[in-house]
């Protein structure tokens, strides 16, 4: 290996996803390894890693594998070499802020679940240590 290619071994580590989890993104198309060792072992390059670092990222917003599919689509377009026309380009920026829009909402209705789940164990806490002051005295 010259360096440039990782062992799914590497990736799973890297990005904190299973094994089974990246060969699942592959089975569904989400991720492709770049190249195979000559013993046919997947092998992964940095683009690769920051692609399964989108669809992690992704996942617990609740965003479904169609909608990971269509936006890993759009910024592959937006990032190739290839010549976009004005409109198209636009189009794909406009996927994109779909989903920037998207991932806002789940985060801001993250921060509420999150707050309420503080204010929670606080009240437990609380309850806790009254407990703990009614034994003392």
């Amino acid at each position: 290996m010259d360096g440039k290619h990782m062992q799914i071994g590497e990736v799973a580590a890297r990005t904190e996803l299973s094994l089974r989890t990246i060969r699942h993104y592959e089975e569904t198309g989400l991720v492709v390894p770049s190249a195979r060792s000559q013993g046919g072992f997947r092998l992964y390059t940095e683009t690769d890693v920051q692609r399964l670092m989108v669809i992690r990222r992704m996942k617990p917003l609740g965003f479904p594998l169609d909608q990971m599919r269509d936006l890993l689509e759009a910024t592959d377009r937006l990032d190739a070499d290839d010549v976009l026309g004005p409109g198209e380009r636009e189009a794909l920026l406009e996927r994109v802020r779909t989903y920037e829009q998207a991932a806002a909402e789940q985060v801001d209705k993250l921060r509420v679940q999150l707050a309420r789940a503080e204010d929670f164990a606080a009240t437990l806490r609380s309850r806790l240590e009254q407990s703990a002051s009614a034994v003392r005295s």
